[in-house]
This record gives C-alpha cells, sequence and structure tokens, in this order.
C-alpha cells in the first residue's frame, strides 16, 4: 500500500521538531502531575461532561482564600502603587532581601525581636521560597518529610535530583525519609524512630492534617536535630490560625532553635494575598553548614542571583498588614475562616466521620471508611453526587490515602450549603 506523501511530510516535521537537549532526567520521576492543577483538570472534565451541574460546583479543595482585601491593608497596596506615579516616591529595583523598613517590622511585630532584622528575606511566598532553599541545599542532602505532607517538599527534592526512583510498590521515592503522620501520634512525627536526615521539613499547623505542634515536641524535634546535625525547615505558613495557648506559632519560640532552623512563612494566608505574593524566610546568623559557612551566606546568595526583590508596590502591603490596624483585620480574617472550619469539622462528625484539625487550622481532615473505597474514588463520588470538590489525601503521599482533606476558604454561604449537600448525600 503506497501512503500519501502527508504521512512522510507529518512524520518528517515531528522528527525535525525536536532539539538536541536531552530532557532533565529528574523531572521524568514525577509522578503524575502537580497535585492541584490535577484537581483542577477533574473539576473541568466534570463539567465538561455535566454543563448542567457547573453553577452548581462549589470548592472546598485548594486553600485559597476567598475573601477580600481588608481596607487598611488594601489602602498600603494602594499607596504602594500611588508613588510609582510621583517623582519624590518612584523607586525602582530594591534590595533582593526586602525593604529594611519591612525586615525590621517583621522582627518586631512577628517575632518580638527574637531574631534579627537581617535574618529576614522578604519574597514573593513561601512556596518559591522553598525551591530556594533547595537550591541552595543543592542534589547532595537527603531530606525527610511528613507523610502525608504539603507536596512541594518532595516535588522540589526530586526536581534537585537529590531523590531515586519512585517505588511503585510503597509510592515512597528513594533516598527520601518518609515520616509517619497517623491519627496514633497525632499526625506528628517522631524523628527519632526514622533515619537521619540532612533536611528535616516539617509544616505546623499542617497542610493537610490541621494538626499543630505541641511546644513539646518542637523541643524534642530541635534537641533531636542538633545532635543529628541536621537543618530544620519549618513551614509556618498558618500560623496565624494558632488559637490554642502555649501552642508556638514560630520555630523560634524553642531555645536553641536558631541553631538548627530555617522558618518560612507568607502573608497568603495572613491576609489575602494569594494572588498578591509576599512572603519571608528568617535564616539565622547562628546557622551554619558543616564546614562553618553561614547558611544565610548562601541564601542571600541565591536570592541576590536569582531574584529581584518583592513588588515594591506589595511591600507597601506587608507594612500595613503590620500596623496596629492590619494586625486586627488579619485576627477578623483569621477568625472567619476558622469558624467554616468549625462548621466543617461538626457537619463531618454529624455525618459520622472521624475528623481531625480544624481547630487551630483551616483544614479539615477527614478519615474515610473502607466502603467509600480509596481517597481519589471518594473524591470523585463527591464531586458526582454533591458536585463539591474535596482533595484527596493520597495527593498529599501514600501516608494521605483513606482521608480526604477540606478546606475552610469558601465564602461561608458556599460552607453552608456544601455542608447541606454532604449531610444529604452521606448522613
Amino acid at each position: 500500500m503506497k501512503l500519501p506523501l502527508t504521512f512522510f511530510s507529518l512524520l518528517l516535521a515531528s522528527v525535525s521538531a525536536l532539539s538536541g537537549v536531552a530532557r532533565n532526567k529528574n523531572f521524568a520521576k514525577l509522578a503524575g502531575g502537580y497535585l492541584f492543577p490535577e484537581i483542577g483538570r477533574r473539576r473541568t472534565a466534570y463539567i465538561s461532561e455535566n454543563p448542567d451541574q457547573a453553577d452548581r460546583i462549589i470548592s472546598l479543595g485548594i486553600g485559597d482564600t476567598t475573601q477580600p482585601i481588608p481596607k487598611h491593608i488594601l489602602a498600603g497596596l494602594v499607596n504602594g502603587a500611588s508613588k510609582l506615579g510621583t517623582k519624590d516616591g518612584y523607586t525602582g529595583y530594591g534590595a533582593e532581601q526586602g525593604m529594611q523598613a519591612l525586615r525590621e517590622k517583621i522582627a518586631q511585630k512577628l517575632y518580638d525581636n527574637r531574631i534579627a532584622a537581617d535574618e529576614v528575606f522578604v519574597s514573593d511566598g513561601a512556596k518559591c521560597d522553598i525551591m530556594r532553599i533547595q537550591q541552595m541545599f543543592g542534589s547532595d542532602v537527603v531530606s525527610a518529610v511528613q507523610d502525608p505532607s504539603y507536596p512541594v517538599y518532595v516535588d522540589t527534592s526530586v526536581m534537585m535530583g537529590q531523590t531515586g526512583e519512585l517505588d511503585e510498590k510503597t509510592r515512597q521515592f528513594q533516598n527520601i525519609v518518609y515520616m509517619p503522620c497517623t491519627p496514633a501520634n497525632g499526625f506528628m512525627p517522631n524523628y527519632a524512630e526514622c533515619e537521619r536526615a540532612d533536611i528535616v521539613y516539617l509544616c505546623s499547623p499542617n497542610n493537610p492534617t490541621g494538626a499543630a505542634a505541641t511546644k513539646e515536641q518542637l523541643e524534642a524535634m530541635v534537641k533531636l536535630c542538633k545532635e543529628r546535625g541536621s537543618i530544620l525547615v519549618f513551614d509556618a505558613a498558618y500560623a496565624p490560625f494558632i488559637r490554642t495557648p502555649g501552642v508556638p506559632k514560630s520555630i523560634f519560640e524553642i531555645e536553641g532553635a536558631k541553631e538548627v532552623a530555617i522558618e518560612v512563612n507568607s502573608f497568603s494566608k495572613y491576609a489575602g494575598f494569594t494572588g498578591v505574593r509576599l512572603g519571608w524566610t528568617v535564616v539565622p546568623k547562628d546557622l551554619k553548614f558543616a564546614d562553618g559557612t553561614l547558611v544565610s551566606q548562601d541564601f542571600n546568595r541565591v536570592m541576590t542571583t536569582a531574584f529581584n526583590g518583592a513588588s515594591n508596590i506589595v511591600q507597601g502591603g506587608g507594612m500595613a498588614c503590620l500596623d496596629d490596624e492590619g494586625l486586627a483585620e488579619i485576627n477578623t480574617l483569621i477568625d472567619y475562616y476558622l469558624e467554616n472550619a468549625k462548621i466543617l469539622r461538626e457537619t463531618m462528625e454529624s455525618i459520622g466521620f472521624t475528623v481531625h484539625g480544624g481547630v487551630d487550622a483551616p483544614y479539615v481532615f477527614v478519615e474515610l471508611p473502607e466502603s467509600m473505597g480509596g481517597s481519589w474514588d471518594a473524591f470523585q463520588t463527591i464531586l458526582e453526587k454533591t458536585q463539591v470538590v474535596t482533595i484527596p489525601g493520597a495527593g498529599f503521599g501514600p501516608g494521605g490515602e483513606g482521608f480526604l482533606r477540606l478546606s475552610a476558604f469558601a465564602p461561608r454561604d458556599s460552607v453552608i450549603e456544601a455542608c447541606k449537600r454532604l449531610k444529604e448525600t452521606l448522613g
């Protein structure tokens, strides 16, 4: 059979379109797509197949804030933008580490001057800083992560070439230490029962489980990291949700932490800055590599080489966040989302589910009965029957299988309606 000329033309075009550059082999190790775009893909596919249900979709999925930026904080952003239109107020490139006034204000208002202003590196968010931290540590380290955990810790470790292949049976990457977090240990890892790692990632309040580490747990972690020579990367992005007295909001409330820990944080959940983008990382001067080099020296090199500094406009908004008026507005926002979490938690408990989190965190972690199948099955069933989007626990690592994460960041009326549908369908 003689094939048409167009077939050969297409074949030749497909070959000639290839470059001579080999793909980064580490990206080939990544399992599927990143979790949240995959949720979006499945949601879009459902709407495409059921267009009449599009207006009924309610998202209790991704942790994206939904309430407007409060008045005083918004005024800081507006003022920051307005300055750029004046001769005296215009600024170009700023310091890559952030405005000195903002660094000082973060140290004072959020850390009670337990850390110095020059230990604060202002950025465009905690997620971005985690990758910058990985770039600083390089490919020759072993990382430990909570299981389940925020996917960025694992995925950036894979991208940096720190890991081996994915074990299809365990769904764990070789050369990563997975620290089990289960209902039995309150979803906080016992690092002493795990292999030593160079870098230990700990998130509290935790995403996805909603667990907040006690002072005693953090003291034990700091002590063990010091004994093992590990560096602790403490993700405190949900710190303002802590309302329980005595529960630390920063790792630097723990004695000795400045010798072993880095802390990443963000205004995203504080002030509705998920789209505005402003965060910071604290790298203490007491933290050193094995050869005595200051860790802050190398992190500063990453920031000055690969980052031009956070937006001048956005940093103006950050300054307003830390005014007394701004902090009061942040507390009001946090109270709103915590009330949503309470509604979600009580609803799932009333249906008969065992529920975790939702007290000092905006996430509710729901145990699934075997009758619902795996967490992706439960996600799909709930989407199809109630048009409510959740997050399957398996997306946060193998330890998340058997759970669903519900986010409290939806508007109140959406939370109430979602709970009504869940009760009607699952109750």
